[in-house]
């Protein structure tokens, strides 16, 4: 499903009344009796109170509330607007409004106008540009304060619809309706956390508008999904899933690289080695069962910068991806081996956690690179990486993530809530799986070992990020449920990658949404 700003969603408005010949005020219609249908699907009728804008979204809300009177529910708008300066539809709407019966008070609620009421938030749909303040902010205090049962129509009011800001303030909704898509601000926290249970509700937007190639982000269906799942053929063997080779560990930083290589193997890879400091190779001789591992020149329990040739050579003969970073360590010798490898290495990549952190600054490096990269870092690698502010990346994931792909060739996995993937050619995906309960170490080794996994088995490097990233979060969903949010751990996913797996393969094209 395809996720739009603000402005791609306009376009698709004015094209559809434009192009199609389909008038405004049936859009209007149609959205006011999503609503409508929503708020009896989930409520018993009841008092319900409609605070409106001025705006179309406002005449949503009116005719929500006409919908809701004519099926006589009790039900009251609160009109935030002066009637000459509404837009065109909304002025209709509201004429209508009266005209069945519903009572409009041209002042804001008061807290008792609240008791016992769903609240619906038709104040400002997904055109707000600048911050909330007034009477409006008034309103939003109140229904925050005051609402018990709150249904946002299209976007919480006060969220930016492109960024998922806090616009001053913003209502916090228990589930918003949307029209035709979801936009990035339902997706992209806060907005995500304001917007509670999502619904994407179809009110005659063309499909071929709602799919159109310009629209870039993406939010994948399990059925999407669904179909990257490699194939086991019957006559096959470990070869042919691929070998990958993994740089990974350090003194002290052992556990990462086993959750790493496991991975790899759970993720359906047939060989994972494990280059290792030779120093410490005895820490890992007694853990391994299905993983190799390749003793490789160190110093002070990191691999040195002599473990090139090494590295090289078993890739040259043996491995079809190199994965590197979890538990490396950083030190002057690895930022030396890490852009040299880069440099030279011609098979697939992914680069994570401290071999990020050893290219610190370096993004000219993937522009040098023989073969596909896919990067996953974290908002903190991520600005080590970049050199911006973390809270700046934060605040806009989808273009930090989309910048850094087009400047540099590689695949961005900026990883957090959501995950978001780009791709050099545009295209970004928001990934819709996950769960707090992942909020602990060792989980994005978990991922690394899971992508490399997946391009082992053939996988195209921006699929093989988009399947990883999704696989991952659903087993930790299923993680969550079974350990509880507090106790799973990152070692507990080897557990339920299979489960994932069997989820997805029983696919339907459902949309994840929050």
């Amino acid at each position: 499903m395809k996720v739009v700003t603000s402005g791609e969603m306009r376009r698709i408005d004015t094209r559809t009344i434009e192009e199609y010949g389909i008038p405004e005020l049936v859009l209007m219609e149609r959205a006011g009796l999503s609503v409508a249908n929503r708020v009896c699907e989930l409520f018993s009728p009841q008092k319900t109170i409609v605070l409106a804008g001025g705006g179309n979204n406002g005449g949503d809300g009116f005719a929500a509330a006409r919908i809701l009177r004519n099926r006589g529910w009790n039900v009251k708008v609160f009109f935030l607007s002066k009637e000459q300066k509404a837009s065109r539809g909304c002025k209709t709407q509201l004429r209508a409004a009266k005209k069945y019966g519903v009572p409009v008070a041209p002042t804001p609620p008061e807290e008792k106008d609240f008791h016992a009421a769903i609240v619906v938030d038709a104040i400002f749909g997904t055109g707000l540009s600048k911050p909330v303040s007034g009477q409006f902010q008034k309103a939003i205090d109140l229904i925050n304060r005051y609402g018990e049962h709150v249904i946002s129509v299209d976007m919480p009011s006060g969220i930016s619809s492109d960024t998922g800001e806090v616009m001053g303030a913003a209502v916090e909704a228990d589930c918003t309706v949307t029209f035709g898509l979801p936009k990035r601000g339902h997706l992209l926290y806060p907005g995500a956390g304001h917007s509670g249970r999502l619904y994407v509700e179809d009110i005659g937007f063309p499909q071929e508008l709602l799919n159109g190639k310009s629209i870039a982000c993406e939010m994948p269906s399990r059925k999407m999904i669904s179909c990257l799942v490699p194939d086991r053929p019957a006559d096959s063997n470990k070869g042919t899933f691929g070998h990958v080779l993994l740089l990974a560990g350090s003194r002290g930083k052992t556990g990462a690289s086993m959750l790493c290589a496991r991975a790899v193997l759970k993720a359906g890879a047939g060989l994972v080695t494990m280059g290792l400091p030779e120093e410490i190779m005895d820490e890992f001789q007694a853990r391994v069962l299905d993983e190799m591992t390749l003793p490789l020149p160190s110093k002070g329990g990191m691999l040195s910068a002599d473990a090139k040739d090494g590295v090289l050579a078993f890739i040259q003969k043996r491995a079809d991806v190199l994965a590197m970073g979890p538990g490396l360590g950083t030190s002057p010798d690895l930022e030396l081996l890490i852009p040299w490898l880069v440099r030279t290495c011609t098979a697939p990549m992914v680069i994570d956690a401290d071999a990020l952190n050893n290219l610190k600054g370096n993004t000219g490096i993937f522009k040098q690179a023989k073969a596909p990269i896919i990067i996953t870092p974290h908002p903190g690698e991520m600005a080590r990486l970049v050199g911006s502010p973390i809270p700046e990346i934060n605040k806009n994931r989808i273009e930090a993530a989309s910048a850094l792909s087009r400047e540099t060739g590689a695949y961005v996995v900026l990883k957090g809530v959501p995950t978001v993937s780009a791709g050099p050619e545009g295209k970004v995906y928001l990934n819709p799986t996950g769960s707090p309960a992942m909020a602990k170490a060792g989980m994005g080794d978990v991922l690394t070992g899971i992508m490399a996994g997946m391009l082992a088995q053939g996988l195209a490097p921006l699929d093989a990020a988009v399947f990883s990233v999704y696989l991952h979060g659903l087993a930790g969903e299923i993680a969550a449920r079974r350990f509880g949010l507090h106790s799973a751990l990152a070692s507990g996913l080897h557990d339920t990658i299979a489960e994932a797996f069997e989820t997805i393969q029983d696919a339907t094209d459902t949309p994840h949404l929050p």
